[in-house]
């Protein structure tokens, strides 16, 4: 089911001539528009402003509305362009399935090299595209390096937004109050 649409506050201006924009203020997207439009103009570049913020919110946001399946696809897509180029056979290990699970009490997501499975905490809906890739790539280390040595850190680092992406997550934990220190343990799932 589709959002429902957000409160829309349009406001004139004379001094604006030709140009419109939009932004979120609260739970409220406000459009500026020039004050000589016409009430049909106004309603086109409502929705048209409407569909770009949601736009650009799915490029940010990309877990929102994203199934099992587009993760799975999503983490084919990162150990191609991330991890196939160092592995020491030109090809990483992919994962047996890729989810979405309840929030985790003490982290992110887990992997479980054994059976090659990958569980995200719904926690990471709301998180940047770079910084659920970042997640993705760092489980799918751990297929091939269980633990947080030297080896995975240098393949985790394969992803360039690595180091960045760890501090907006431990900012996340620590501004949440959760208690949660890395990404994972490398071990299965917690209850």
């Amino acid at each position: 089911m589709a959002d429902p649409r957000p409160e829309v506050e349009v406001r004139r201006s004379r001094r604006r001539k030709r140009t419109v924009d939009a932004h979120r203020e609260g739970s409220t997207v406000v459009v500026n528009i020039p004050a000589s439009m016409s009430r049909a103009q106004e309603r086109h570049w409502v929705e048209e402003m409407l569909r770009r913020l949601e736009r650009a919110d799915a490029r940010r946001r990309p877990g929102r509305r994203a199934g099992d399946a587009d993760l799975a696809a999503r983490a084919d897509a990162l150990a191609a362009a991330h991890l196939d180029p160092i592995a020491p056979d030109g090809a990483w290990p992919r994962p047996a399935s890729v989810r979405w699970t309840k929030p985790m009490r003490t982290r992110w997501a887990s992997c479980t090299p054994a059976d090659a499975t990958i569980r995200l905490s719904e926690r990471l809906r709301e998180v940047p595209g770079w910084v659920l890739d970042h997640v993705l790539v760092h489980e799918l280390v751990h297929l091939r390096e269980p633990h947080h040595g030297p080896a995975f850190r240098a393949a985790e680092a394969a992803y360039p937004r690595s180091e960045r992406a760890i501090g907006y997550l431990e900012g996340l934990a620590a501004g949440a109050g959760l208690p949660i220190t890395d990404t994972d343990g490398g071990e299965a799932d917690e209850d």
